[in-house]
């Protein structure tokens, strides 16, 4: 059976409030934004939102209310700074307090491979001497059984549902990604739930064609958005480039709070959909934002 729905139809069913969430796994590409702006919409609250650096959709989830926690690496632009929103929350209490939980990238990698592992935690050198461990006290100082050194305990995570933008999928949410894919994986198997949101829907047999390029089981989806564009501002390796100007006008607009709720009501709360979002950016951006050459894989042979 078909797994298609629109954005609104798969936040409202498998995105409720106190949901954890990861969001933005691939690091600086493939990052749901068109799901993140219906989260703000649908005025989902009380989320504990976990990734690797995340961009600016955690700030803007955490200026519109919906944030309770983040664990998560950083917070922020990367074409910019610290995000503005995130900023705020953490130092004023605008709109409300944050609980924070500190990682490095590898280490948000570790405690999600743990969760789809299903093993209660994973040991690394990794943050040993650093300062992390001192903020965030779920890891754990041990010692190796093995050599006698000191080690870190990462324990697992195992959010409510992973949001994975990717470049096409059938119906039922078999999906091929490509490109830097970050800890896409890891997060889709430590996730009690997948939303999966596609550039394309393409028949099942071009899936099959390529199953090593296949992101994540297909039975732990449980709605697939057909939503070309979603990831905008970020990039999609093959469809399309990085709106640098995006980051550093969101930045400029966000400085202040009330240059926020201007920001959110113009891109987000004011627009019905997606539509209404390209529809204000222009199609003259958006053509500028278009590849400039293919560079298509060899093909490969799966005969036997």
């Amino acid at each position: 059976m078909s797994k298609i729905m629109t954005m609104r139809d798969a936040v409202v069913r498998f995105v409720p409030h106190g949901s954890s969430v990861v969001m933005g796994a691939a690091l600086e590409s493939l990052i749901p934004f068109a799901a993140g702006h219906e989260i703000i919409r649908r005025q989902v609250r009380d989320l504990t939102m976990i990734g690797p650096i995340s961009d600016i959709l955690f700030d803007q989830l955490i200026g519109a209310g919906c944030v309770r926690k983040v664990i998560a690496a950083w917070v922020g632009n990367v074409s910019a700074g610290l995000g503005h929103n995130y900023r705020r929350a953490c130092e004023q209490g605008i709109p409300h307090r944050l609980e924070v939980i500190d990682h490095s990238n590898f280490t948000i990698s570790l405690a999600l491979l743990a969760g789809g592992l299903g093993a209660p935690y994973i040991p690394t050198y990794s943050l040993l001497g650093t300062d992390i461990p001192r903020t965030n006290p779920t890891l754990r100082e041990s010692i190796s059984p093995f050599g006698g050194e000191k080690i870190l305990l990462v324990p697992a995570l195992q959010p409510d549902v992973a949001i994975l933008h990717v470049q096409r999928s059938d119906e039922n949410g078999n999906a091929h990604a490509w490109g830097n894919l970050g800890i896409s994986e890891e997060a889709a198997l430590a996730s009690e739930r997948i939303i999966i949101v596609a550039e394309e829907i393409v028949p099942h047999p071009i899936i099959v064609s390529d199953p090593n390029r296949v992101l994540a089981p297909s039975f732990k989806v449980c709605a697939v958005v057909h939503e070309p564009g979603g990831a905008h501002p970020s990039p999609v390796q093959g469809y399309y480039n990085r709106d640098h100007e995006y980051y550093h006008e969101y930045h400029r607009a966000t400085r202040t709070a009330e240059g926020n709720a201007e920001w959110m009501g113009k891109w987000v709360a004011d627009l019905k959909d997606r539509a209404g979002y390209f529809q204000k950016l222009g199609e003259g951006r958006r053509q500028g934002l278009q590849l400039k050459e293919h560079r298509y894989a060899a093909p490969v042979d799966y005969g036997y």
